[in-house]
């Protein structure tokens, strides 16, 4: 029986299974090995990595800091959670594991633009053609061409918020006409960003850029930002009957516990500012918050 079992070793989940070994409990981490955070080619605005520090790197470091305090972490995929009285049995790969309370730290999967392969899509990101988070890595597009690849109220916030950066900006609906009410059309006429219909593919690196077919023909541009949405992945919670939000996101308390009793959730999983240094204080919110759970279960002595 564990203390706790976490589902996720992204930021949240590994700062979560730093605090929880270091509160001497025992903690064993699950670790499917798709971290957003891990397709991070450098990110600048991290606190204390002046030069910069990549998402696996970084990643990297935090699971040797935990494991260094005795978290357990294991590349496997967890397939099912099921409360049982006052703990938990989690499904991995044909095994369960018993834990008395659970930390959700599984994230989301951003949509990818139509048409554009694993090893394009890899290269583009590596190049920072293809990115992904502006509020991450808008100043490293500065006064450069950008497109947005979106529609609607998301693609207009997107390209509004990068017009900050750059004067050069393109919105360009992924699969057809634009789907834009007045509103949205009046700012971005009046913030000068250009609008295409779509569709749009056949994605290329071509020298520096990343070039595209789109109905007013063949464009390139120095970085293009699909504003297309994620998926949530809040299903295992949801099997169990957690409370979602419409969005598809785990709602929880000020203490990041979820509507099941032992069941918390950190990260990009739930509701709010999609960043490393958010998903790395909500897991340092719920680790204590755990371990106070806990000690009202049955008093933590050495």
């Amino acid at each position: 029986m564990e203390d706790c079992i976490i589902v996720g070793a992204g930021p949240a989940g590994l700062t979560a299974a730093i605090y929880l070994a270091r509160f001497h409990l025992s903690i064993r981490l699950f670790d499917c090995g798709t971290s957003r955070a891990a397709l991070i080619p450098c990110t600048h605005n991290h606190a204390g990595f002046p030069e910069g520090v990549s998402g696996l790197e970084l990643l990297r470091r935090m699971a040797e800091q935990a494991e260094r305090f005795g978290a357990e972490r294991e590349l496997a995929r967890v397939t099912k959670i099921s409360p049982e009285g006052e703990s938990f049995t989690v499904s991995v790969e044909g095994r369960d594991f018993r834990a008395r309370t659970v930390l959700m730290a599984t994230g989301v999967v951003n949509n990818r633009p139509s048409g554009i392969d694993d090893a394009l899509h890899t290269q583009a990101l590596a190049e920072g053609l293809l990115r992904y988070c502006p509020i991450c890595d808008g100043y490293e597009v500065t006064d450069k061409r950008i497109a947005v690849i979106g529609t609607g109220s998301h693609g207009t916030a997107e390209a509004l918020f990068l017009r900050g950066y750059t004067a050069d900006v393109t919105l360009i609906s992924p699969d057809a006409e634009h789907d834009l009410d007045p509103s949205c059309a009046a700012e971005l006429d009046r913030a000068g960003v250009t609008r295409i219909d779509g569709p749009c593919g056949n994605y290329a690196i071509e020298g520096d850029l990343l070039a595209f077919d789109t109905t007013h023909g063949r464009m390139q541009f120095d970085s293009v930002y699909p504003a297309l949405g994620s998926r949530v992945r809040s299903d295992l919670a949801a099997e169990v009957g957690a409370q979602i939000s419409k969005d598809g996101c785990l709602v929880v308390d000020p203490h990041q516990s979820t509507s099941i009793p032992g069941l918390f959730a950190a990260g990009d999983v739930v509701k709010g500012l999609d960043q490393i240094s958010h998903a790395m204080g909500e897991g340092g919110v719920a680790a204590t918050a755990i371990r106070n759970y806990l000690a009202e279960l049955e008093p933590l002595r050495r």
